[in-house]
């Protein structure tokens, strides 16, 4: 025990060492004084020592009147009553997320909820038939264990999880700060490690067969809040990579990892008025408000990468403008080593994860979204694509209040697709089969996928039975040679074709051709459970699927037996996958699948008519 003690605690040391010489790298034009001040504020902040402030409102009565968090510029005084926080239930409840989560039941969308006695459905969640109303919003750290719902229920009796309120903290924007805050993360977790080990001497360790937080200290519960905190105040590159891993399972991930990864999904916390008037400033100019008659201070969502407010503009057009934190797109590569070095040392993640490639496609992926004039540029496109689509619209980009740090778009009304599953069963299976046909036509229409399957991202409107959809940073074009591969695996799964299983996975990348018996078994049932909705006619029912669990099993065999990472397509691609899947089980929908996928293959144009011939397709 002690011989495994000082081997873990060496590893930690080195780990910590490297990112501190990662920090020191960085900050050699600094004074001393000044990088050592920096450095203590920044670990401080990042371990929790500092808490952080409690909103304090601006009331500069020169520039403009304040009305709870809303500030109105000029001489737009509003009436008493002018612009109420939105009621939850309402047609026009508003609820907008920039986050990436694919978490069945998290929120990161902020709401103001009424009291009790005003509870509404619409915020609630249904368990064996019982309505059970949501907690306070602002939700950042929830409990330490993961959960399937906002609340738990002990011996029959319901209880609101605990849940931490964000505070205003500023986001940490230098190179230097940021490294001094992984710093500080990692000797955090190396302190919880040194105790974790101590106390398992004198009281020895754990019993609990397959547990990996059994066998590992670093992965106690203490741990892992530590790492979901300090994810949640740094923000950016850091908690997007933490958002990304969080889609994972316990087959992957260790569960105490996925615990505070649960813990990260919930949200970040929120600039200071003063940072986030700077970043404005440097955007948009600092008469920015002149192009509006009111902005809302509150966010309504705060994220890895930024956070959106609400506000008004001059012509009366209510939009959504979406801030992104200062030093985020400069930090990625550096973040994305530091967390890979913390990891790495560490030993938190299965060494077949390929690590390096996962990291790889984060930096390209967070490159991409973090440049809010490419994500303008894909939202246009989505909404020329998709203009004469019934059942689906998209908002419209408001160009003279965007930059590269900053997008306004139209604000649209709409629910999550977590609430509609409180909704009847007919417009569940609209909604369902909506979304399903989306992402079939993204991928084999469009070659060109909005890739961030957060149910946020998706707002449906019941009025007009129409899915408003939002947030396009993550979108991307695939290949058409990958695409044409991919939809005969596509096809050949719904056939149960082990033989055109195996050679598309080859051809696309996903095998190598020299695996074991044993690996190529469980990638080609893996295969055939995410093709059985497609595999017959009729409605398939998602409400009784065990698709994610037959997959999860699977999984953790093809990570032991594997040879080869997937392929670089297949990260964003399979995330948005099985966020559709997902959303269809959250529903309880029964969708015609089958009928949809021949709808799309049968005027599916190949790039060589030689090759048009689909795989095992005779029968379809």
């Amino acid at each position: 025990m002690m011989v495994s003690l000082r081997r873990d605690m060496a590893r930690v040391l080195d780990g910590l060492s490297l990112v501190a010489k990662e920090g020191i790298s960085r900050c050699n034009t600094v004074p001393l004084e000044t990088a050592i001040k920096a450095a203590v504020l920044s670990v401080s902040d990042v371990v929790g020592l500092t808490k952080g402030k409690l909103r304090q409102i601006d009331n500069d009565v020169h520039r403009h009147t304040v009305t709870g968090s809303v500030i109105f510029f000029k001489d737009h005084v509003p009436a008493s009553n002018s612009h109420p926080p939105p009621t939850p239930g309402a047609d026009a409840t508003v609820l907008l997320n920039i986050g990436s989560s694919m978490d069945p039941d998290s929120q990161t969308s902020v709401d103001v909820y009424p009291p009790p006695d005003a509870f509404s459905t619409s915020n609630a969640t249904i368990v064996d038939g019982a309505v059970i109303p949501e907690t306070s919003v602002d939700v950042c750290l929830q409990s330490a264990t993961p959960s399937t719902s906002n609340t738990t229920a002990v011996n029959g009796v319901i209880t609101p999880l605990k849940q931490r309120r964000l505070r205003e903290r500023k986001v940490p924007s230098t190179p230097f700060s940021r490294a001094m805050g992984f710093a500080g993360l990692g000797a955090g977790l190396a302190w919880g490690t040194l105790q974790e080990s101590t106390k398992r001497v004198l009281f020895g360790t754990p019993n609990s067969e397959n547990n990996q937080h059994a066998l590992s200290p670093y992965l106690s519960e203490r741990n892992s809040e530590r790492l979901a905190l300090a994810l949640c105040r740094m923000r950016g590159a850091a908690l997007k990579l933490g958002q990304m891993l969080s889609i994972q399972d316990e087959s992957l991930v260790p569960a105490p990892i996925l615990a505070a990864l649960d813990i990260v999904r919930q949200g970040a916390d929120r600039m200071p008025r003063n940072q986030l008037n700077q970043v404005l400033d440097a955007e948009l100019g600092s008469n920015w408000s002149s192009n509006l008659t009111s902005f809302d201070y509150e966010p309504m969502a705060a994220a890895s990468i930024g956070q959106v407010h609400r506000a008004v503009t001059k012509e009366g057009l209510e939009v959504a403008i979406k801030i992104q934190y200062p030093g985020v797109a400069d930090s990625i590569e550096s973040d994305i080593d530091n967390v890979k070095l913390l990891l790495t040392y560490t030993n938190l993640l299965p060494e077949k994860m390929y690590l390096d490639n996962a990291m790889k496609v984060a930096k390209e992926e967070l490159s991409r979204e973090c440049d809010y004039e490419l994500e303008a540029t894909n939202q246009k496109r989505f909404r020329s694509l998709l203009t004469n689509t019934k059942g689906f619209y998209v908002p419209f980009v408001v160009d003279n209040i965007s930059s590269k740090r900053v997008l306004s778009t139209e604000l649209v009304p709409g629910i999550p697709i977590d609430k509609v599953a409180l909704l009847s069963q007919e417009t569940r299976n609209y909604v369902g089969k909506k979304l399903l046909e989306l992402t079939l036509m993204e991928l084999f229409v469009f070659r060109f996928m909005q890739t961030d399957p957060n149910w946020s991202n998706f707002l449906y409107d019941e009025a007009e039975k129409s899915i408003n959809l939002i947030d396009f940073g993550a979108a991307r074009d695939y290949p058409k040679h990958f695409v044409d591969d991919y939809i005969r695996m596509v096809l050949a799964c719904a056939n149960n074709d082990r033989e055109a299983v195996i050679e598309m996975s080859r051809r696309l990348g996903f095998l190598t051709g020299t695996e074991s018996d044993i690996m190529l078994e469980a990638h080609v049932q893996a295969g055939f459970v995410v093709g059985l909705p497609f595999s017959k006619r009729g409605g398939y029912d998602f409400g009784s699927t065990n698709i994610t669990q037959s997959i999860s099993n699977l999984g953790a065999t093809m990570l032991r037996h594997r040879l080869t990472p997937p392929p670089e397509e297949a990260y964003s691609l399979h995330r948005k996958l099985s966020g559709a899947f997902l959303a269809c089980i959250k529903l309880r929908a029964v969708v015609p699948c089958r009928e949809i996928l021949l709808q799309v293959s049968e005027n599916y144009q190949f790039a060589q008519e030689a090759s048009a011939k689909i795989l095992s397709t005779t029968s379809i």
